[in-house]
């Protein structure tokens, strides 16, 4: 098992990425804590996850600048400890530069961006006790630019680059470890809702136009998962400050059009 009994917060783990990072690092021996904002599906992934000698959960909503504390207090206070800490919640608002207003663009920040900061921040003081902690932060290809709609979110993204960097850079001789994730696109709940919103047929995942997904899919949660494990485990002792892009194209996902 190669996360063997360590303990791992997993925000925004109640479904999607998060949920998928959650089921794995379980099977792979750690003990996950499972955050969210709806209690009867935290309650129940922990159920699924092995019960309270396995898992457990803490509530709060991410754009309250006092929740970052109360979350890692409950960690502790439930397992004594924090091993690593997965900065996986965000929220996506479509939004052009004219449709960006002062509201959407902090509540984007304050969850997508100030919270992990904070997060990370609350979790200091335990990672320095143990003489060593890990951070992963899950952010998007699209810090790299963005789509048009996709403005406060990409912004909030491409900070998070920089916080990784930074703080992985100012606190390596601490014992910390941070890095992130770039992430294409990928088939979660929430994703496959939004896109029959925005007009996609069912079962459009498999229609997926070979532009977008040479291999035949897109990533699955189980795809991000599995990459966290490294990162989180024994294995990745020296890798810090790293930025890795789990996507088809390395120029990430504004392939050419032309194939299909």
């Amino acid at each position: 098992m190669r996360l063997k009994d360590k303990v791992i917060l997993v925000t925004g783990s109640t479904t999607g990425i998060g949920e998928g990072m959650a089921r794995i690092f379980t099977r792979e021996g750690a003990r996950v804590i499972v955050h969210g904002t709806r209690e009867d599906a935290a309650r129940r992934l922990v159920a699924e996850l092995g019960g309270p000698d396995r898992a457990g959960y803490v509530l709060g909503a991410l754009d309250d600048p006092a929740v970052p504390d109360k979350i890692i207090a409950a960690v502790i206070q439930q397992f004594g400890r924090i091993d690593g800490l997965v900065n996986n919640a965000a929220v996506m608002t479509r939004g052009t530069l004219d449709q960006t207003d002062v509201a959407l663009f902090d509540r984007v920040i304050a969850i997508n961006l100030r919270a992990p900061l904070f997060l990370i921040k609350a979790a200091m003081p335990h990672f320095r006790r143990q003489g060593q902690g890990r951070v992963l932060n899950i952010g998007s290809i699209n810090s790299y630019c963005g789509e048009k709609t996709q403005l406060a979110y990409s912004i909030a993204k491409a900070g998070m680059v920089t916080m990784t960097k930074n703080l992985a850079d100012a606190h390596a001789r601490e014992g910390l470890r941070v890095n992130a994730f770039n992430v294409g696109w990928t088939l979660t709940p929430n994703e496959y809702e939004l896109k029959m919103r925005e007009g996609l047929t069912e079962g459009w995942p498999t229609r997926v136009p070979k532009s977008f997904a040479p291999y035949g899919r897109i990533l699955s949660p189980e795809d991000i998962a599995w990459a966290a494990v490294y990162f989180l485990s024994d294995e990745a002792p020296l890798i810090n400050g790293s930025i890795l892009d789990l996507e088809q194209y390395p120029m990430g996902r504004n392939p050419p059009r032309e194939s299909t």
